[in-house]
């Protein structure tokens, strides 16, 4: 994995509103991966009496504001649940369809302008179920984005969290198999983590939208201590002005990672109850941006 600079990208490009929010902005913590469950492509199309499809086409739309928002601000890893292995087995056939239709348009389309945004495009998830004209499209786009130093742009397709354990054993066993036997393995949370989909950071920021109050099956391991940001606003309506926000809320929390809060009452650092219950509940509570 190449070493990307943070705080790289094109400030110049950004709108006006997103730049006012960006000025607030401790440019020195952004986070350093975000992660999207992008939902409510349907529900955006029904609301409106269109036909679902419409709805996907406009969440394309949304997709390319976002990541030239991202990659503008120098964030460095994006990663965006694009198709899970749910939609694969329960969706109707001519939806899937349609949505391998439309991932095949997206990467002809947009591979010039990620090569513009120097965004590097990568995948994770059970890319060889796939058809094999959109596979062949993938690896294209992906070697098409090789060079490229920027923001690492992520699409889980095919992908489910239970699914990737589950697959990340599997590698562990046949690794083992070919060296020495399962009794020489030391398996541990390091061990687990490098048999996962890809080589990316664990996400500091999962960002929800349609309101929903799930993370469906999506990097199960990886966001253990990520943060949590939900927005009510369909994917569709979803904006670059709305990333900086989720941002904006990140900053304003203190990730803990299980430990406890700095001390502000001048105990030394010995919490009473009421500071543990306290703490307690706010490491339960998930916070939600509404709109």
């Amino acid at each position: 994995m190449k070493h990307l600079q943070q705080n790289s990208g094109n400030l110049d490009e950004l709108s006006a509103k997103e730049r006012d929010i960006y000025a607030r902005l401790d440019a020195t913590r952004l986070p350093r991966h975000i992660a999207i469950i992008m939902d409510g492509n349907g529900r955006w199309a029904n609301r409106r009496h269109l036909p679902r499809f419409v709805g996907h086409r406009s969440g394309v739309q949304t997709v390319r504001g976002v990541v030239e928002t991202g990659a503008r601000i120098g964030l460095q890893y994006l990663t965006l649940y694009a198709f899970s292995a749910e939609n694969w087995k329960k969706r109707p056939k001519a939806e899937v369809d349609f949505l391998m239709q439309l991932l095949r348009q997206y990467l002809k389309q947009e591979v010039p302008r990620l090569n513009r945004n120097n965004v590097r495009l990568t995948y994770i998830g059970r890319i060889h179920e796939l058809p094999d004209n959109v596979q062949e499209r993938l690896k294209w786009a992906e070697e098409a984005t090789a060079g490229n130093t920027g923001m690492v742009l992520t699409l889980a397709l095919n992908y489910g969290a239970r699914t990737e354990i589950v697959d990340a054993f599997r590698s562990i066993l046949n690794a083992a198999r070919n060296n020495g036997g399962i009794d020489h393995v030391n398996i541990d949370e390091d061990l687990v983590s490098r048999h996962l989909y890809g080589t990316l950071p664990d996400p500091d920021l999962v960002i929800r939208t349609s309101g929903e109050l799930r993370v469906s099956n999506f990097l199960l391991w990886q966001i253990a201590y990520a943060e949590i940001y939900v927005i009510d606003k369909l994917w569709p309506d979803f904006e670059g002005t709305d990333l900086l926000h989720a941002i904006a809320d990140y900053q304003r929390r203190e990730r803990r990672y299980g430990g406890l809060s700095h001390p502000a009452n001048g105990n030394g650092g010995h919490a009473g109850r009421n500071d543990l219950r306290h703490s307690a509940e706010e490491e339960a509570s998930v916070l939600v941006g509404r709109k």
